[in-house]
């Protein structure tokens, strides 16, 4: 039996021999690709998703009965996962990456199965608030991950490979959720459950390759956990995210609006008190935004991060609502965007890698999003050819993906290298606070216009066929009503639908226009990202060089201070130097 524990005990620690970097800290390109593999399945979880479950939410809803419910499991998943985001980066700075990331793996698997045997819409979002616990750390700690093994300048480059786990689940998605949800059964179980169930085996096998592959050395530090500042920044959070979920359908003056409101601005002062008291050991310590490329990115990324997501929320809603596209058939048209992010981030990452520049690319990056946005509210229209604007979706694709990581890079190579995951995690949570306000911000503005709109439309069509106005009148749509559910659209005669189609074209062509004015806001900020170069050293060489650094700092104190006691203790003239050396004379 000993011989046998023994044996394991050999082979586990050969794996990781083989795993660990060598005495320099560096890691060789076939152990940087084996590691990334695991971190790429994890991360596929994560945005495959997403995707996958807004694709297949309405069908959900009906199952449950509870369609007036179902914002509730997006907001749960994403309260949770935004909030956790931060965390993840702080603790694993302290106690190291692999445990957090292996717990958030697993914790996104048991979110996952308890998804699927979820008996109504409550039981969903509270176990989507789980699996967001897991989402939280699966993107942000990955980043932080490529950061300890990879030095800034070959970095850019693995990061692309990030972004093609992006853009496939982008596309994959909405297609496997709209076949899973689309089934009514599947061995015995409802299809749509399936989309929650696929999680765990994949979950398992990422799971399996990050505990195999990933043995990063470490050194922990003492450190004081910053509790006030988690809990004061759930209180900021949550219901700065409810209402912004939630403000649309409840009105953004409504009192539970403004209660929200007023808690969120009381949780961010006494945030900031928490993090002013714990200084170097606060969540999220002030003193990094005196650091001006993390100040510009983090400003930058919720910028972006706006305009990012109103861009991908709006082409597929006018795919599906003008074009009659399925949820399914509307992913697949929305490769071309995905090939230019992809693109994108695959090309920067390369001539990152090859120049060390940087601060090229975010700028690039806005200018072609602006003009793909700008362009997009005068060419889309109720009659557009879904060719007429792929040209325009591979644009705001490509500025899409030259900002993505170089934003990264530039704040990892900023900072110290102690501080790598919550810099890191840092920027991910302000992208998607950013996409959060956008989201919220462009629907409100949508949906705000959208009845005026079709009112308008209507008006000319009867103006122009006035044997129209009776049935226009028996839709309700003579008063420009809001829309709720608009898949009568596609039932409905070509003259009838006519209007609707034109109105919702007109709406959203004033939402891209306002989405390029936002975005455009970001290059000026970005225009003050600092250009530095970039470090030839990972992040574990970096905090190796730096222990280094320090224990022959200690050993020349050392010695000073022992050549100061024998001046003391010898007769001489002169009185030895006051002081440690190297501090501040008394």
């Amino acid at each position: 039996m000993s011989f046998s524990r023994t044996t394991s005990a050999e082979r586990r620690g050969a794996r990781e021999a083989a795993a660990a970097p060598g005495s320099d800290g560096v890691f060789s390109h076939r152990q940087i690709v084996t590691i990334l593999v695991g971190l790429m399945v994890a991360m596929f979880l994560a945005a495959l998703d997403q995707t996958v479950v807004s694709t297949a939410i309405r069908t959900i809803a009906d199952d449950l009965q509870g369609y007036d419910l179902q914002a509730w499991a997006t907001t749960a998943f994403l309260i949770t996962s935004t909030i956790s985001t931060p965390l993840y980066g702080k603790l694993s700075d302290i106690y190291g990456r692999r445990p957090f990331y292996l717990f958030a793996i697993a914790i996104f698997i048991v979110g996952s199965a308890l998804c699927g045997i979820a008996d109504s819409m409550y039981q969903l979002a509270a176990f989507r608030a789980v699996q967001g616990i897991g989402a939280g750390g699966l993107m942000s700690l990955a980043l932080a991950i490529i950061g300890d093994i990879v030095p800034p300048r070959e970095r850019s480059r693995y990061q692309g490979y990030f972004m093609a786990v992006f853009g496939t689940s982008s596309v994959l998605g909405p297609v496997i959720g709209g076949f899973f949800a689309g089934q009514d059964s599947i061995l015995g179980l409802d299809g749509w459950r399936w989309i929650f169930w696929i999680n765990v085996p994949l979950g398992v096998l990422a799971f399996a390759a990050v505990w195999r592959v990933l043995h990063l050395p470490h050194e922990r530090r003492e450190h004081r956990i910053d509790w006030p500042g988690a809990l004061t920044l759930i209180t900021f959070l949550v219901p700065l995210l409810v209402v912004a979920e939630q403000g649309r359908i409840w009105g953004w003056t409504d009192p539970r609006s403004i209660t929200c409101y007023a808690i969120g601005a009381v949780g961010f002062v006494l945030f900031v008190l928490a993090e002013r008291s714990y200084r170097d050991d606060a969540l999220l310590p002030l003193r990094l935004f005196r650091n001006r490329s993390f100040a510009v990115s983090g400003i930058g990324s919720i910028v972006m991060g706006a305009g990012m997501f109103g861009g991908l929320l709006l082409l597929p809603q006018y795919l599906q609502i003008v074009h009659g596209s399925s949820a399914t058939v509307a992913g697949l048209q929305m490769i071309p965007l995905v090939a230019g992010i992809m693109t994108g981030a695959l090309s920067s990452g390369i001539a990152i890698s090859r120049t060390g520049k940087y601060k090229v690319f975010p700028l690039v990056g806005i200018a072609l999003m602006v003009v793909a946005l700008l362009s997009m509210s005068f060419v889309v229209g109720a009659d557009t050819s879904i060719w007429a604007i792929v040209p325009f979706m591979v644009m705001l694709g490509l500025g899409l993906g030259f900002n993505f990581q170089p934003v990264i890079l530039a704040v990892q190579n900023a900072v110290s290298p102690r501080e790598m995951g919550v810099a890191t995690s840092s920027v991910t949570f302000f992208r998607q606070m950013g996409g959060t306000i956008g989201t919220a911000a462009f629907l409100s503005i949508l949906f705000t216009r959208l009845p005026q709109d079709i009112d308008a439309a209507v008006q000319e069509s009867v103006r122009a066929n006035p044997e129209l106005a009776p049935q226009f009148q028996q839709l309700g749509a003579d008063g420009g009503a809001a829309l709720d559910d608009t898949s009568f659209i596609q039932e409905l005669p070509a003259a009838l639908a006519e209007p609707f189609k034109v109105g919702f074209s007109n709406s959203i062509d004033l939402v891209f226009l306002i989405a390029a004015c936002v975005v455009a806001v970001g290059f000026f900020v970005f225009l003050f990202l600092p250009q530095l170069a970039l470090s030839t050293k990972s992040g574990i060489q970096a905090r190796q060089g730096d222990a280094a650094g320090l224990a022959t700092t200690d050993q020349d104190d050392a010695g000073e201070q022992a050549v100061q006691a024998a001046g003391a203790a010898a007769p001489t003239s002169t009185a030895p130097p006051v002081g440690r050396p190297g501090g501040t004379p008394h």
